[in-house]
């Protein structure tokens, strides 16, 4: 079976097609307005095998106590997205960009905010020491990759929001109800690894 870095590098030779939060809803058409870059850190660790995920904290404003990639919009000093990604990573969980081995992107993910979030897939060499930035993110936690690449794992699920039911994937994990464009875009990376 070849190591987990081969099979990661040839998930992303796989063609594959931009995703959003819409795809579930074909009754709601996406706004057509300027998208907010972002980079999103898809970090898995080497030597587990596992997906870094975040809590974000229940005092922000939007999104809170969700789970997340670290990650987020990519400011004018950001050459890319995946530059991005590795400096939110690093102020969100304390990642130093230096252990991530960056193999690639993942298609891009349109959320229901109006971000345009690129999903940047990586290798994290080595631990590392954990520093959630209490302001943003409540706690780090793994997901074992199997988990997440299990495609029977997932569903569909929906709610109410803006006076409209909306569906979207969801991937639980003991206590963590990951769900949304997270759960999409981990499904994106699930179907690709088949």
């Amino acid at each position: 079976m070849p190591d987990l870095r081969q099979r990661l590098t040839d998930a992303l030779s796989h063609q594959g097609s931009v995703s959003s939060d819409f795809d579930l809803n074909p009754d709601t058409a996406a706004p057509d307005c300027r998208l907010t870059p972002a980079g999103v850190l898809v970090g898995i660790s080497a030597a587990r095998e596992t997906v870094v995920l975040t809590k974000r904290s229940a005092r922000l404003k939007h999104h809170p106590g969700q789970i997340a990639f670290p990650g987020g919009r990519q400011d004018p000093t950001d050459a890319s997205p995946i530059a991005a990604a590795l400096r939110e990573a690093q102020e969100e969980i304390g990642l130093p960009p230096d252990l991530v081995d960056v193999l690639g992107m993942l298609p891009a993910h349109q959320t229901v905010t109006n971000y345009h979030v690129t999903p940047v897939l990586g290798l994290i060499r080595s631990d590392f020491d954990i520093r959630p930035e209490a302001g943003e993110v409540s706690e780090v936690f793994e997901v074992p990759l199997a988990h997440l690449l299990a495609r029977a794992r997932y569903r569909v699920e929906g709610r109410h929001w803006q006076g409209r039911r909306r569906q979207y994937y969801v991937v639980p994990f003991g206590p963590y109800y990951i769900w949304g464009a997270t759960a999409r875009m981990l499904f994106a990376l699930a179907e690709r690894m088949a």
